[in-house]
């Protein structure tokens, strides 16, 4: 029979109590944030099967992160030990806007110092882009806020669209200038992947844009929770640009005026990124009416979507990698970039 002294059993329940303390204690340790990724769908597991829009930000940065389950938010958050983050916010503005308030809520993250990218697919005008691009916003622009009539029942030829008072502060976000020039600057000399079936996509367009290789453009985001479509739907959303005095309409998507909003309301934009791959055109050829486009007949879709997902990661990593490796410059805001 073992005995064990008293002195002995009083250290045995100090290291026990020490120890569940340091479980806990870790459990509930706030992470600070260096970046954050913020994607909207995935289509099957994260890893391992067909990619959407998370798959290659998660083998890249959180294959062997843990996931953080949060209150009210869609997908689990991962993070790694260099203080980037991301999960799966869910697609359109109500989805995404509340995955993205829990996570800003919830005490198990610090959010002080955070930069962010809101990560995805989109639809581009042929007239602007083409398939495989991948586009860094310089504004969000809300394509739903306002007044929309039926063409018959306004004047003939004259736009179908009215902004609506009220909304001045939500419609539209820039997004901070200097780090729109890092981003661009930092991430020029990707070289895009492409694939033979988008590009005999691609012919199909006469435009010059739509025909080209795939490129990193610049201009406006538009967020409509309708998946607008067709050539005079695309005309009004390049309208609305005009009507905002902001740069041209250059991807559709649906997310990200919402969650620069939520952002606003939380932290701050002055750290927010919108990226954004081209996988569809916003209307169909010449040859093709809208409906044609939008329900497609088998082996009638774009290629390129399985390329441009990885795009988006090769162009976005180049700079959370350097604001993770150059965190004290980064730490208290964008550094000028100084080119020579």
């Amino acid at each position: 029979m073992i005995r064990i002294l008293p002195s002995k059993i009083v250290l045995l329940c100090i290291w026990y109590f020490l120890s569940i303390q340091a479980q806990a204690n870790d459990k509930h340790k706030t992470i600070e944030v260096r970046v954050f990724i913020a994607a909207m769908f995935e289509i099957g597991a994260n890893s391992g099967d067909k990619a959407g829009e998370f798959q290659h930000w998660y083998e890249h940065y959180f294959s062997d992160s843990r996931p953080i389950n949060v209150k009210g938010a869609h997908r689990p958050v991962f993070c790694n030990s260099n203080g980037v983050c991301g999960s799966v916010l869910g697609m359109g503005k109500v989805g995404s806007s509340a995955s993205m308030q829990a996570i800003l809520l919830s005490p198990q993250f610090n959010f002080t110092n955070s930069y962010f990218i809101l990560s995805g697919v989109g639809g581009t005008p042929p007239s602007k882009g083409t398939i495989g691009d991948v586009s860094w916003a310089s504004w969000l622009v809300d394509y739903d806020l306002g007044h929309r009539w039926k063409a018959e029942e306004g004047q003939a030829g004259a736009p179908t669209f009215m902004p609506r008072k009220g909304y001045e502060d939500i419609r539209r976000y820039q997004l901070n200038s200097e780090l729109l020039k890092w981003s661009v600057w930092l991430s020029q000399s990707v070289t895009l992947k492409d694939s033979e079936s988008a590009n005999a996509y691609r012919m199909r367009y006469p435009q010059k844009e739509a025909r080209r290789s795939p490129a990193i453009t610049i201009g406006t985001h538009m967020t409509g929770d309708t998946f607008f479509h067709g050539p005079g739907l695309s005309k009004q959303a390049q309208y609305i640009t005009q009507l905002y005095a902001v740069d041209d309409y250059i991807i559709t998507e649906m997310e990200a005026t919402a969650l620069a909003q939520v952002l606003s309301r939380t932290v701050e934009i002055d750290r927010v990124m919108s990226l954004r791959g081209a996988v569809n055109f916003d209307q169909g050829n010449p040859n093709e009416s809208t409906l044609e486009h939008l329900d497609p007949a088998p082996g009638e879709t774009a290629g390129g979507f399985a390329e441009t997902v990885e795009n988006i990661v090769l162009v976005g990593s180049k700079v959370v990698d350097t604001i993770v490796a150059n965190w004290d410059d980064w730490k208290n805001g964008v550094p000028e970039l100084i080119q020579n």
